[in-house]
C-alpha cells in the first residue's frame, strides 16, 4: 500500500504568523498536499508539528522557517513547494523612475521618506529596535507587537514623551488614525467622539455601539493593554489625551481600560478633567459601568437618543448549570467576569487572546481553533448551564467567523449567548454573520453586557 509522503524543510527567513497562516491554507489547497504547515520554528510550532507526525530537524531555532508539507500518493512535491515560493513571494513597490525594486529591509531605510506614523509589527523580542528607529526619525509609533519586556515599553514610551511623539502598544490591536483603520478595526464613519483606550475590544465594543446609534468616530488611538499599569503609568494616555484635546473635530472622548492601577486611574482622571474637551470614563472595575452603560453616557451627552440595543433569536431552554465565557476579546471577557461577579454568580471566563494562548499563533480572531476545541468540550458537558461567545469583525479579522463557529453551535444543546462586535460597514456582512448563528441556535447581541447579564439567567446562576 502507497503511504503519504513527507517533506520538511528548514528556511532562513521570517514572516509573521498571520501571514503563515495564510501560506500554509494557500498551499494545503494545492491538488496532492494533505497537510501543510509553514511556520517559524518557536517551541509552540514545533510541538505543534511534532504532534501532527513531522520531523523537524534538531538544528531548528526560532529564527527558522519551517516548511512541512505532507503529500499523498499521487502528490506532486516540485508542485507543492512552488506553492509555498508562490505564497512567500515577498511584496514588490513600484518606483516610476526605476520600475519594481524590493521593499526596505529596515525600519531605518523605510523612514527615508519620514511618514507621520509606524506600524511595528515583528516577534515581540525585535519590536525594540524598529520601535526605536521610528522615534528617532521623529515618527509616532504604534507596535502590534506582542511579547515585548515590560521595561522596554517603558522605555520606549518616556523617549516619546521627551520628544511629543506617541507609541501606541505594545500589543495595541486597534486604532484608526485619520479615518483608517488600523489592526483588527472596524469601519466607522467620522463623527463627534475621540477615543482613547488601553483595550483593543473595549474600544471595538464602544465603536459599534456608537456606530448603531447613529455617533461616528474621528480617532480612537490605542494605547496597549499595559499603559494604565503602575508600572508604565500612564505615559501613552496623557500624550493621546492632549492630542484629541487639540482637535477641534472632537467634541467629546472616551477612555476605556480594563481595570487600570488605581493610583494611575486616579492621576489620569485628574489630567483629563483639566482639559478643555471633556471626557467621559470607561476604566472597567467594580462598582464602575460596563461599556454598554458607558456608550448610553455618552449619547446622552451629545444630545442623542439612545437605542434599544439590538437582539437577534432566542437561545436554547436549559436546566441550569454552569456559565462558560469563551472570549477572543480580552476587555469582553474581564467585562463579562466583573458583571458576574457584581451579580454574585459563578462561572469560567477565558480570553483566548491573552499572550499564553498566542505565543507563536495567530490571534483567536484569525485562527480560532483553541477556542473551538474547548467550545464542543464545554457544549457537551452535561454541568455546562449556558456558554457566552464574542464574535469580533473588521479588518483583519476572520473574513467568515460564522462558517468554523455555527457548525458547532449547531451540534450543542446548552443555551448560548453571542456578542457580536461589528458595524454594518464591515467587510464580514455583520447581519450574515448574525443569521448565521441565529440559525444555528444561538442568542445573538450586540452589547456583551447584555449578552451576560441573559446567559446568567440563562445558566440559572444570576441572583
Amino acid at each position: 500500500m502507497t503511504r503519504t509522503r513527507d517533506h520538511v524543510e528548514l528556511r532562513r527567513a521570517y514572516a509573521d504568523s498571520v501571514s503563515l497562516l495564510q501560506v500554509s491554507r494557500d498551499v494545503q489547497a494545492t491538488d496532492g498536499v494533505v497537510t501543510a504547515q509553514v511556520a517559524m520554528a518557536t517551541p509552540l510550532n514545533l510541538e505543534v508539528l511534532g504532534g501532527l507526525g513531522f520531523e523537524v530537524p534538531p538544528s531548528a531555532t526560532a529564527h527558522d522557517m519551517v516548511v512541512a508539507i505532507r503529500l499523498a500518493p499521487d502528490g506532486d512535491l516540485a508542485a507543492a513547494v512552488a506553492a509555498v515560493d508562490r505564497a512567500l513571494a515577498p511584496a514588490r513597490t513600484t518606483s516610476s523612475a526605476t520600475g519594481e525594486v524590493a521593499p526596505p529591509r529596515t525600519t531605518a531605510s523605510a523612514l527615508v521618506d519620514r511618514p507621520g506614523l509606524v506600524l511595528v509589527s515583528v516577534p515581540g523580542p525585535h519590536a525594540f529596535v524598529e520601535a526605536m528607529d521610528a522615534l528617532d526619525a521623529g515618527c509616532d509609533v504604534m507596535v502590534f507587537s506582542d511579547h515585548v519586556p515590560l521595561e522596554q515599553e517603558v522605555a520606549l514610551k518616556r523617549v516619546a514623551r521627551e520628544r511629543g511623539l506617541l507609541v501606541m502598544g505594545p500589543d495595541c490591536g486597534t486604532a484608526v488614525v485619520a479615518g483608517l483603520g488600523l489592526g483588527f478595526a472596524n469601519v466607522v464613519r467620522p463623527g463627534p467622539v475621540g477615543l482613547v483606550a488601553a483595550s483593543g475590544t473595549g474600544c471595538q465594543q464602544l465603536l459599534a455601539l456608537l456606530d448603531h446609534a447613529g455617533v461616528g468616530v474621528s480617532s480612537a488611538l490605542g494605547l496597549g493593554g499595559r499603559d494604565l499599569s503602575a508600572d508604565v503609568g500612564g505615559l501613552a494616555a496623557v500624550e493621546a489625551l492632549r492630542r484629541l484635546d487639540a482637535d477641534d473635530s472632537v467634541e467629546l472622548v472616551v477612555l476605556v481600560s480594563k481595570p487600570p492601577d488605581e493610583e494611575v486611574g486616579r492621576r489620569i482622571e485628574e489630567y483629563a478633567a483639566g482639559l478643555a474637551t471633556p471626557v467621559e470614563q470607561a476604566l472597567l472595575g467594580p462598582g464602575r459601568p460596563d461599556l454598554t452603560a458607558v456608550a448610553e453616557q455618552v449619547l446622552t451627552r451629545l444630545g442623542r437618543q439612545v437605542p434599544a440595543w439590538p437582539v437577534a433569536g432566542t437561545a436554547r431552554a436549559g436546566s441550569g448549570g454552569a456559565l462558560h465565557g469563551l472570549f477572543v476579546g480580552g476587555t469582553l471577557c474581564e467585562e463579562a467576569r466583573l458583571i458576574a461577579d457584581a451579580e454574585g454568580a459563578g462561572g469560567t471566563f477565558v480570553d483566548f487572546g491573552d499572550d499564553d494562548y498566542t505565543a507563536g499563533r495567530a490571534h483567536p480572531m484569525i485562527d480560532p481553533t483553541l477556542r473551538l476545541d474547548q467550545l464542543a468540550r464545554v457544549g457537551k458537558d452535561a454541568r455546562t448551564g449556558a456558554v457566552l461567545l464574542d464574535v469580533v469583525l473588521g479588518h483583519g479579522a476572520e473574513p467568515d467567523p460564522s462558517a468554523a463557529l455555527a457548525p458547532v453551535l449547531a451540534d450543542l444543546e446548552v443555551p448560548v449567548v453571542v456578542t457580536v462586535v461589528g458595524t454594518g460597514d464591515d467587510p464580514q456582512d455583520r447581519e450574515r454573520q448574525v443569521r448565521a448563528l441565529v440559525a444555528s441556535g444561538a442568542e445573538v447581541h450586540l452589547s456583551n453586557a447584555l449578552a451576560t447579564r441573559r446567559a446568567l439567567a440563562l445558566a440559572g446562576a444570576a441572583r
